[in-house]
């Protein structure tokens, strides 16, 4: 259990009859070095007291987001940013419907909406809650989002019905989180490469050719990256983003500029191409701003290939080579042809024929086309917040799995 070694960890007990079953988790998690924080909702003061907590945890326990001593110590905000993890254990199903509709009615639920880190939740409730269709559609916001689930098991309840809803024993939870901190340490190992939003190839010093990418969705791949402990460098175009917290950001305009340095940061594990590089440039760019009565034609040109050349280098091809296609019509067609011309590993697609998704949205569904195996996943509509974290979590299997 080394991985859990000075590892922070923000524990919220909720309400319900496992709340006594938290006490041998902070046991476990104390012998294993964790650093502890303890929040106790005011249903688990119903069934442990905050001595106890504070016993085994060694520290002081938080219960009211409007204790004026609380706040002055640590306010919900630098308790969420303080953690490494928050994990709800246990959970019940109303404080799940209370974060699943973004809820900051005490301080549990106000930490969680101001957290930036993953949060596990451990639930335990009766059968027929956790079998009822609004906590299942509860359960999917959540996971849908920075939450992760543990449990519940099969079993005996306190109220003597049978079923699913029964909390994870404490060490089932404790190998959960320590596999979940062995992952990321494994990750460390990894150096990744982003490329995102648009390019500008400029006519004459006012005009430009570009495109209508916000670059979204490769700041969302770069900032799961590197939540997950992959050494990450972004090369991003113009943007109206921050550079993603750990993350080496360079800003580049051109697609030149953008070649230059994607070749300076070779060698990495896994390069992701969704940077919507301009496929043209002028072949000579006015020194002046061109007068309208004075314009006759633009002599064009092709911009470097960057996908193409990193992905058929003999000596400085990354293990994974992942390039991007917005496609209009016959996206599947299309995409195929360019993982086979691009000597590319996967081909992520979407169809930006569809306001919905891709530019201008905050949303994306994509198409993840493989070598040798064509179309090998889909992810459906959802923000690119969560299409990024399943895309990283493709990529962290495929590294690992591959050595």
């Amino acid at each position: 259990m080394n991985n859990l070694h000075n590892k922070k960890i923000l524990l919220v007990i909720c309400g319900g009859i496992a709340a006594y079953k938290a006490l041998e988790l902070i046991r476990l998690l104390k012998k294993n070095k964790c650093e502890l924080k303890t929040i106790m909702t005011k249903g688990a003061l119903e069934f442990i007291t905050p001595l106890s907590v504070s016993s085994l945890s060694n520290e002081k326990v938080y219960t009211d987001l409007f204790d004026f001593k609380n706040e002055a110590e640590m306010d919900h905000i630098s308790l969420s940013r303080w953690a490494d993890l928050i994990l709800f254990a246990p959970i019940t199903a109303n404080k799940i419907a209370q974060l699943s509709h973004g809820l900051a009615n005490d301080l549990a639920t106000t930490v969680a909406l101001a957290s930036n880190k993953d949060i596990f939740i451990a639930p335990s409730m009766n059968v027929r809650m956790w079998e009822n269709s609004t906590t299942n559609n509860n359960l999917k916001i959540l996971l849908n989002s920075n939450y992760k689930i543990i449990g519940p098991n099969i079993g005996e309840m306190a109220c003597g019905e049978y079923g699913t809803g029964k909390f994870s024993e404490p060490i089932e939870i404790l190998n959960v989180i320590n596999n979940y901190f062995k992952n990321l340490e494994m990750n460390k190992k990894f150096k990744a490469l982003v490329t995102a939003g648009p390019t500008r190839e400029y006519i004459d010093p006012v005009r430009f050719i570009t495109n209508r990418s916000s670059g979204k969705q490769g700041y969302a791949i770069a900032n799961e990256l590197q939540k997950n402990g992959f050494e990450t460098t972004l090369i991003s175009g113009p943007t109206n983003f921050n550079s993603p917290e750990g993350v080496k950001i360079i800003n580049i305009t051109s697609a030149e500029e953008m070649y230059e340095k994607t070749a300076e940061n070779l060698p990495v594990d896994v390069a992701i191409f969704s940077a919507a590089v301009a496929d043209f440039k002028t072949k000579e760019t006015g020194i002046y701003k061109i007068k309208r009565e004075n314009f006759e034609s633009l002599a064009l040109e092709k911009t470097k290939d960057i996908l193409s050349f990193i992905s058929k280098h003999n000596k400085l091809r990354p293990k994974i080579v992942i390039g991007f296609a917005a496609e209009t019509n016959n996206l599947e067609e299309n995409s195929i042809k360019k993982l086979n011309e691009k000597n590319c590993d996967w081909i992520v697609s979407n169809d930006v024929s569809n306001k919905k998704i891709g530019f201008d949205s905050d949303f994306n569904e994509v198409k993840i086309f493989c070598k040798n195996k064509n179309l090998c996943e889909n992810i459906s509509f959802n923000t690119k917040e969560i299409i990024a974290k399943k895309l990283v979590e493709k990529i962290s299997n495929e590294l690992k799995a591959n050595g």
